[in-house]
């Protein structure tokens, strides 16, 4: 990897060359704001339009800039990771990489991504990858709102939403631009630059690209990989474990004073298929990976139509897709190089919202938008997808037969639309009431209210009340869920995996209560208790009559995703906030959280009650950041993770047969800053710092995956940031 080394440390020269215009004054700024500040920060998700922190009943988390660079939060995995009531597992799913439950919703389809209030995930509502490869370097802040937000935004904000929001730059040309080095064969670099054009426009351009080789777990977890027979190949040739991965993205926005917004957002993120799984079941090789790209690109026109009534029409265009190169070789394939996989996803909207300011004490919001999306979803397949080349004249057959392969290519369309009346009835009660109605050509229409109080009951103390329910739509991957063998003699070979267009969305109903207490100007506790109630859950069932999805060929055992589950779960979230002058130039912010989850879930309505998922019951995430005058922060970071269910499931006892043990973890982040001539930073960053073997819970109860996947031992990362 030594050429994407010379490539960065290039970069970084020809940076430092750049005549350096006035310091970008948010990157200059190396102090914190005070928490009262903080506290003040005004946010945009919860309602959709700016407001304070205790204007909305929602909760609702945010993470500023210096926050995000003290922290090291550098992508979306990092500060997920230390978000109070998540539970995180790295490394342990093939095609997602990552795997989180987000206060007791199981994977990341529970849960919208946006750029400044923009879709950014996968535009059809799949699982992706949620890494690396959602980089924070060129964020103003993250907003993170907890609870269903369906009534604002539709489709799949479900259990929250992350929104990543950026900010205009300024008239003088000013930036940054790092490039860091680790252990393990690790690079990272990004670079952002701003500025005026003429004429009113303003240009933002970033990027950001990282690799790493990971560390060898067969040598620092022997036992978790032990070289054994497989795929015809001896266990003494067996080869090295490997988990290389790298990803990429891409942002622009184009201002045009204030009435207009163009901007475009790529990530790109690639592992190897094998993450996760055990040596008996996969060949650990470099060239057989999952390989996914989002691209999205979207428009703002912001016009008014009286002082009190502002509009907004957003525009937005959005593909995903798997390279065609992506592939397993596994026990599923037999070990053999047949096992390509594809997937595209397209999503193309409009919307038009209105935001009057009826008075001083009355707002409404309203919109109306349409959402087109094209999707193919493929089986198996024997040889790599031509994508020049349409779903039906791809040419190919099931193995051992002459029966066409059955590829999906789906088309369908929404229409939905929203009201929110927000309405401040004295100086400490206000309420907010709305709804939204989606309505999608596949299943029909969903309607989702969500209504909060917030009372000041005195000052310092805000208590929020929400009832919210929100829809996650069943996603091409799982309607068009299909696979399956044919034997040497042309007949089906066991189970098969059949689509069912026929699924409709799960249904989640949460209630939560917020207490915001501020009793000093330096603290703050935030307590979140919430119940959550989910009916219609997607869960993989046998088919009582076989479904002949194959042409030319008699299926005698099917399975397929069904509306047949039920979750039920509730919690607690404990989150202080402290700020203390330490005497002399030294300050400290500290911050931290206690989880507390509890619940259950049945794979038929009347199905036993079984543990959770991927849950541990307690959690205690803490951190500090020292500083030193403005030139030296120190932010060591720790997290206590109670023991966590794998997706290991005994039916009879109705219990987890397998969990983790819990396990304890730190980490260091040290930043020297205002180096030469104020425009230089150094950072060292250092993960795992005491070198503990623990392991994260894998989601799958197949025996081809390790339940408790081996994590990384210590890694480091050095950095140089120069602002100009």
């Amino acid at each position: 990897m030594n050429h994407h080394y010379s490539r960065w440390v290039f970069c970084w020269l020809a940076a430092a060359s750049l005549p350096t215009a006035q310091a970008n004054d948010s990157l200059a700024r190396l102090l914190p704001l005070s928490l009262e500040e903080l506290i003040a920060t005004p946010v945009i998700t919860a309602s959709r339009r700016a407001e304070g922190r205790e204007q909305t009943p929602s909760h609702i988390m945010v993470y500023t800039r210096e926050q995000i660079r003290d922290r090291r939060y550098k992508n979306l995995a990092d500060l997920l990771e230390d978000l109070p009531g998540v539970d995180f597992q790295r490394a342990t799913r093939s095609s997602q990489y990552n795997n989180f439950v987000f206060q007791g919703h199981v994977s990341n389809n529970k849960i919208l991504i946006l750029l400044d209030g923009v879709r950014i995930d996968h535009p059809a509502g799949g699982k992706i990858p949620v890494a690396e490869n959602f980089s924070l370097h060129f964020a103003k802040q993250v907003e993170v709102l907890y609870g269903p937000a369906a009534a604002l935004y539709g489709a799949d904000a479900f259990a929250g939403v992350i929104n990543i929001i950026t900010d205009k730059p300024g008239d003088d040309l000013a930036g940054k631009i790092s490039a860091g080095v680790g252990n393990f064969g690790s690079l990272e670099g990004n670079f952002q630059i701003g500025g005026a054009l003429g004429a009113g426009f303003t240009l933002t351009a970033s990027a950001h690209y990282q690799e790493s080789d990971r560390a060898p777990l067969d040598k620092t977890y022997p036992a978790s990989y032990p070289k054994v027979k497989a795929g015809g190949v001896s266990a003494a040739q067996r080869e090295d474990y490997v988990g290389d991965m790298s990803s990429q993205s891409q942002y622009f926005r184009l201002d045009y004073k204030d009435d207009l917004t163009i901007g475009f957002y790529r990530n790109r993120f690639r592992s190897l298929s094998s993450t996760g799984d055990n040596s008996a079941s996969a060949f650990y090789l470099s060239d057989v990976f999952w390989d996914t790209t989002i691209d999205t690109w979207y428009g703002k026109y912001r016009f008014e139509l009286s002082p009190s009534i502002k509009a907004e029409l957003v525009v937005d265009y959005s593909t995903y897709e798997v390279d065609p190169q992506s592939r397993y070789i596994n026990k599923i394939t037999n070990f053999q190089d047949h096992g390509y996989d594809y997937a595209y996803a397209r999503r193309r909207g409009i919307e038009q919202n209105l935001s009057w300011q009826v008075n001083a004490q009355h707002a409404l919001l309203a919109g109306i938008g349409f959402k087109d999306y094209a999707a193919i979803e493929t089986p198996d397949l024997p040889q790599a997808y031509n994508t020049s080349q349409g779903p039906d004249t791809q040419g190919m057959t099931y193995s051992n037969t002459t029966i066409p392969l059955q590829i999906f290519d789906a088309n369908y369309h929404s229409w939905s639309g929203y009201l929110q009346w927000q309405a401040q009835w004295t100086p400490s009660l206000s309420t907010m009431i709305g709804a939204r109605d989606d309505w999608y050509s596949t299943y029909g229409n969903s309607l989702n209210p969500r209504l909060g109080v917030t009372w000041k009951a005195a000052e310092g103390n805000y208590l929020k009340l929400l009832y919210g329910e929100a829809f996650r739509a069943p996603s091409p991957e799982e309607s068009y869920s299909a696979f399956g063998s044919f034997d040497a003699k042309g007949k089906p070979s066991g189970l098969f995996r059949a689509p069912n267009e026929s699924l409709e969305p799960e249904k989640s109903r949460t209630l939560s209560l917020t207490w915001d207490w501020r009793p000093l100007r330096q603290f703050n506790l935030i307590t979140n208790a919430y119940q959550t109630r989910v009916e219609g859950v997607i869960t993989t069932r046998a088919d009582a009559t076989p479904i002949q999805y194959i042409p030319g060929a008699t299926l005698t055992q099917t399975e397929s995703k069904q509306n047949s589950g039920q979750d039920e779960y509730y919690g607690i979230d404990l989150i202080p906030q402290w700020q203390t002058h330490l005497g002399g130039p030294w300050n400290a912010d500290l911050w931290g959280s206690y989880s507390y989850v509890n619940g259950h879930f049945r794979e038929t309505l009347n199905g036993p009650k079984l543990e959770l998922i991927n849950i541990a019951s307690n959690k205690v995430k803490l951190g500090v950041t020292l500083r030193y005058k403005d030139w030296l922060t120190i932010t060591p970071r720790l997290q206590w993770i109670d023991e966590t269910s794998t997706g290991a499931v005994n039916r009879v006892q109705n219990d987890r047969i397998k969990k983790t043990d819990s396990y304890t973890t730190a980490s260091l982040h040290v930043g020297v800053h205002k180096l030469a001539g104020e425009h230089l930073s150094l950072y060292l960053d250092i993960y795992n710092l005491f070198d503990e073997r623990y392991y994260a819970a894998h989601t799958s109860s197949s025996s081809l995956v390790l339940q408790a996947v081996p994590q990384q031992p210590r890694t480091f990362m050095g950095t140089l940031e120069y602002r100009f």
